[in-house]
This record gives C-alpha cells, structure tokens and sequence, in this order.
C-alpha cells in the first residue's frame, strides 16, 4: 500500500536529522582544525589526513552499505550506522592525541557513508520514483544547511572559550541519538521475503583496497611525491590491480557487492559517467572557493562561510522546481541536459573571476552552477533507479553516490596540485624562484606587507579562476554523456512494491 504525503515526511524526518548531522561533521571541523592541530600538537600532514581519513572510510564503505541495505533491514542498517558515528564522535571529542583522532575520523565516514547511501535508498524503497522530486528539495535543503552551518557552528565552538573544539564532535551526539529513536518511531517499511543471504567478503575487501589505495595516491601526489614518479606507478598499478581482482571476484560470486549486470545497463553506465565527471568538476573547483574568499577577497571565515550561500542556493531551488515539474509531467530527460549545460556555463563564468571581481557578480556565477547542479545531481540518481530491478536498486544507489564521491576525492586532489603548481610559478615569476621555495602552504595574510600582500591576493585569484577553466571541460563532457542518456517512463509505484512484484512475477515462472 502506498505511503501518504504526510506518512512519507514523518519517515523522512529522522532521515533527515541523521543526514544533518553526518554533513556537518565534514564540515563543521573546516574552521576549527588549526586550533586542533596546535592543542595537539599535530603536523601540517597530520592536518591532511584528519580530512582525508574521513572521505577515505566515507568513500570507501558505500559500496557495502548499499549491498548490505538489498539484502536486510534498510531500518536497521540506518540505527546502526549513526550508532557507529555516535561512538566514534565521543571518542574523537575525547581524544588525547592526533593519532586517536585520525581513527575515530574512520568511524565517523563509514558512519557517514551509511548515512549517504541508506538515505537515497531508503527514499527509493517507499516513493515512486515519479514522486521522488517532489521530496528532493528537502534532501537540498538538509545538504545546503549541513555544508553552511558547519564552518560558521565550528568558528563559534571554537572561539567559546567554555567550549572549545572538542564540542564540534560532541556537538552531533545527542543529534544522532534523537534520530535514532525518531526513526524507530516513524520509519516503517514493508518487509521483504529474502532468500538464503551470502556476502562476498572477498570482493568487499578488494574493493574497499583499491579504493583506499587511489584515493591515498590522489591526496599524496603533487604533495609528498610527483604526479609523474616511482610512488605514482606503485600506488596506481596496486590499485588497478586490486580492482581488477574485485571484478574478477565479483564476476564469480553469488551475490556480488557490487552487480556487474547493473554496468550492463545503458542508462546507469551512462549515469555513473556523468557522476564521476561532475564529482572531478564541482566538488574539485568549489572546495577552493573558500581559500579564495579568504586570500584573494580578504574575507573572514565567517563571512567566506556566508558567501557560499548563492551556490547552495541555486541548488536547493533549482531542485524543488524542477524535482516538482518531473513529477507534475513525468518527463526527466530535458531537466538533465539543461542543468549540464548551465553547469558549463556556471563553470566558465567563474573561470573570469580574479582578485577584483565584484561580490554580486561572483554571487550570480556561483548561483549559475548552483542552479545547473541542482538540475543535474538528484534526478541523475532518479533517471538510473527507474531503469533498474528493485533488488538492485542499493546496488545502483550506491554506486553513483560512490562514483560521484570518488570522483570528487580525485578532482580535489589533481586541481589542487593545479593550484599549488599555478599558484607557486606565479609568485615566482614576482619574487624569484627561492622567496617561492615554500608557497605551497597557505599564506598568513596579516604577516605580509601590503605590496607583497597585494600580489598575493591577485595570484590566488588568478590561479583560482584557471581552475574552473580547466573544470569546464570536463563539465562538458558531462553534457554528451547526458545527450547518450534514454528517457523512459518514470515508475508509479515505490520500490519495496516494485520488488514484491518482480518476486511474485519470479515465482510463478
């Protein structure tokens, strides 16, 4: 029996405070991290890593989630991953050293990689998929106050001398706890008839090795070693390798955690191409966003925070409209070119953007793309779960969330060896080859004198404004894999009904 409006909201609301509470921790520890690292005493690497670590486990644990949410309670795999990000907050918050810290950052992304992935399917299970547009602005509106109010509720805990730092990870506990119960209380789906269950533990950890392994090498090169060098070669043929055996793997296991048949599919492929395509360009261009704001525009963290707005924005609009329109007319395919092209767009508009570009302009290049993700990024998902069986659609979830994820891990990474080669050429060419020597850290703006402070300014914001210069491109790419993409008539019904059909229909054959 299909869920009411009003039944479906109360489900999501626990949905949507345990999703809060995993965006704000990848972001609410932004501002607060250099404090951290001087109370413990950590490395310029060990700040690295308190990041990377996260997006690694995060990344890495999607796959499994989605496999684990086809094979038993989608409910319960949701309890058990804020559990997880529950006790892995405490001891982050408690932790005496960076090391501890760094670990309890692994818990809290396969927390949050649960959270992700269970989400999406979750919403796939009990709504038609016609019907899913009509919930995703509030999925945007959720990511869009996870992504703002982190940094600017760290910068607060921070500078609260009775609070400190450790608050921004205890801070999501009683959050976790209350959704916990919530969705115990308001999360009801149908059960399922399963058959005998066997995980391929072998591919998981094959998987979750070669990932590990490239996302390691895309934080490391251009930092520790060259992008063309030994360590290059090691870590790429070890992580080729390691995932050519999970293919070899998962082609022979019985329930493989990742369906190669689901690769077979034209719309998913295609979908999964245009994920990691736009991971590289959006995630890999707008995180330094931020670092602009700051340098190139002299801005606070508080305010740089703020000036984000018209970027989440755009997506939180761009979304609720369109999600509405596809499930008024039930047509999907126009929605996904647009929003690639005006993503282009977005990107090219932002590759102007310099020391000296006015605020309101840089605001409505930023709303541009904002506008062109929110097009692009949730029904994108939509289009490949409407494509597929049921009892694939974890499968097919978690694998654009992983592909999108991995994607912009690696996007992050290369620009951000872009930058630091751009940016580090550039002052150079203005002080000499030695006063360059260490410029690949971030600068202390109020050490500088105002002729060298000026310059500064104007590198970072040309080397910021190349960035998306070389991220339209691929944004463009996009664009034809989209072209490639085969509209077909949105399902009706939920996917838990979908599934008890397709059963039904398996049985009497």
């Amino acid at each position: 029996m299909a869920m009411s409006h009003r039944e479906v909201v109360q489900a999501l609301s626990g949905l949507m405070l345990g999703m809060f509470v995993t965006i704000l921790a990848s972001t609410i520890v932004s501002n607060a991290l250099p404090r951290i690292i001087a109370d413990l005493d950590g490395s310029q690497s060990a700040y690295t890593w308190i990041v990377t670590t996260e997006l690694l486990a995060m990344t890495a644990s999607v796959p499994l989630w989605g496999k684990l949410a086809d094979l038993y309670s989608k409910k319960l795999l949701i309890q058990i991953s804020l559990s997880m990000f529950v006790v892995a907050s405490l001891v982050a918050g408690l932790t005496p050293n960076v090391a501890v810290l760094i670990v309890s950052r692994v818990g809290q992304g396969i927390g949050a990689g649960g959270m992700g992935a269970l989400t999406m399917i979750v919403m796939a299970a009990m709504i038609p998929t016609r019907e899913l547009g009509r919930y995703s602005g509030l999925f945007h509106a959720v990511f869009g106050l996870g992504t703002i109010g982190g940094p600017l509720i760290g910068g607060l805990l921070v500078d609260t001398s009775w609070l400190g730092w450790r608050w921004c990870f205890f801070i999501g506990v009683p959050f976790s706890l209350a959704a916990i119960v919530l969705l115990q209380k308001t999360l009801q789906l149908p059960r399922t008839p399963r058959g005998p269950v066997s995980i391929d533990w072998l591919g998981a950890v094959l998987i979750v090795g070669g990932v590990c392994d490239l996302l390691i090498w895309s934080t490391l090169a251009g930092h520790r070693f060259a992008w063309a060098s030994g360590q290059t070669a090691v870590f790429v043929a070890g992580g080729v390798l390691l995932l050519a055996l999970a293919v070899y793997v998962e082609s022979r296991a019985k329930q493989p955690i990742v369906p190669l048949s689901i690769f077979r599919n034209r719309t998913v492929s295609l979908a999964i191409v245009v994920s990691v395509l736009v991971g590289l360009a959006m995630f890999g261009g707008t995180v330094f966003l931020s670092q602009y704001f700051q340098i190139s525009l002299g801005k606070s963290p508080t305010v740089a925070g703020m000036m984000s707005l018209p970027l989440i924005g755009g997506v939180m609009v761009s979304s609720t409209v369109v999600g509405q329109l596809i499930t008024r007319y039930g047509r999907w395919k126009a929605f996904l070119v647009a929003g690639s092209v005006v993503m282009t767009g977005g990107m090219l508009l932002l590759s102007t953007i310099d020391a000296h570009t006015p605020v309101l302009r840089l605001a409505l290049f930023m709303a541009v793309l904002g506008v062109g993700v929110g097009m692009l990024m949730q029904n994108l998902m939509v289009a490949a779960q409407n494509d597929v069986p049921a009892r694939e659609l974890g499968a097919t979830t978690s694998a654009l969330t992983f592909f999108r994820t991995m994607g912009g891990a690696v996007g992050v990474s290369v620009l951000g060896a872009v930058l630091t080669a751009k940016v580090t050429s550039m002052l150079a060419e203005h002080f000499g080859a030695t006063a360059a020597g260490g410029t690949a850290k971030v600068p202390d703006l109020a050490s500088l004198p105002p002729q060298v402070l000026t310059v500064v300014q104007d590198v970072y914001g040309e080397a910021t404004g190349g960035l998306f210069l070389v991220a339209a491109p691929i944004a463009l790419l996009a664009v034809i894999a989209v072209l490639f993409i085969k509209e077909k008539p949105l399902h009706t019904v939920s996917g838990d009904e979908r599934r008890a059909r397709e059963e039904v229909g398996a049985s009497t054959h």
